[in-house]
């Protein structure tokens, strides 16, 4: 990646290795467990004998659309791309990703129907032990750090600083599981993650008007907590500091009915923990390319990284 990326724009402003996704999109930690050349190279061994023929027997076979009838990449293709993202070549997942987006994707359009679904996949393969966490972690931090790319949010200022996220559990919430898993994964993501449990709505204007969030996240784990959802979203935009908050939310009310996400007032929700991950970066650049840059107190001004 030396004169271009593959998108169709020059890469000199991006301060990133070629060979390995860096922070901001992935903790430090992850990289220093990544570090081992030699387990590296058997990863990349792993995924082109083991892992990418397993995906490929999940669907059936077919090459990358071209032309009029190109309607999006195939099942296939994303499976391809959660294995290639795991490669410790960045280039070969760059070449992929680029004949794809190539062929007419708009950027929204890449997200919805190849990256998003992709770190869905990353999460699945983690789930059947087809992998490790931290490799996980550094594919996730690839598809990241390729929408940042597509979306150019990597040059506002204070880029780092701004990749705040707050995990809000209503006060009805029981189930602090997913949350956790979900923090967890938005941590080694490379985010500043707050996490409130329990949280009223007489809670959540302070916590709002006290510190600058690019992103919220929420759970429901029932229908029935959807009304005290949709209070706690609204208050949330009334107060926030940040006037293009990025919200989504998860759990099982939105699995398979994600046009929920709307109607509780969200901008869009999760599949899972790695799909997370991504929709925060996505509800990010949505923000990086409006208007809130003023809204941000800045590093110089007591801001304190919490963990």
């Amino acid at each position: 990646m030396n004169d271009g990326d593959g998108f169709g724009r020059s890469t000199g402003a991006v301060p990133w290795p070629g060979s390995i996704v860096a922070p901001p999109f992935v903790a430090a930690e992850i990289l220093d467990q990544a570090k081992l050349p030699q387990a590296r190279r058997k990863l990349s061994a792993i995924v082109h004998t083991e892992i990418l023929p397993r995906l490929m027997q999940l669907h059936v076979t077919g090459a990358i659309g071209e032309g009029a009838d190109f309607r999006g990449p195939t099942q296939p293709e994303i499976a391809r791309l959660a294995a290639l993202v795991l490669d410790p070549d960045v280039q070969v997942s760059t070449d992929f990703v680029s004949v794809l987006k190539n062929r007419g994707l708009s950027c929204d359009e890449l997200f919805l129907k190849l990256l998003e679904p992709a770190a869905r996949c990353l999460g699945t393969m983690w789930d059947n032990d087809a992998c490790s966490f931290v490799d996980v972690m550094l594919g996730v931090g690839r598809l990241q750090q390729f929408l940042s790319v597509f979306n150019e949010s990597f040059t506002v200022p204070a880029f780092s600083e701004k990749r705040r996220v707050c995990m809000v559990s209503i006060a009805e919430e029981q189930h602090s599981f997913g949350v956790a898993m979900v923090e967890t994964f938005l941590r080694a993501g490379g985010w500043d993650v707050r996490s409130e449990r329990g949280t009223t709505l007489q809670q959540v204007a302070p916590l709002m008007r006290a510190e600058w969030f690019a992103v919220v996240g929420l759970t429901a784990s029932s229908d029935g907590q959807l009304a005290s959802l949709t209070a706690t979203i609204r208050q949330i935009r009334e107060h926030s500091r940040n006037p293009a908050l990025g919200i989504m939310v998860g759990g099982p009310p939105f699995t398979h009915r994600p046009e929920l996400a709307a109607q509780v007032g969200a901008d869009a929700s999760a599949a899972n923990a790695t799909a997370a991950v991504l929709l925060a970066q996505r509800l990010f650049d949505a923000g990086a390319m409006s208007n809130w840059h003023d809204s941000f107190p800045g590093a110089d001004q007591g801001h304190t990284r919490r963990r």
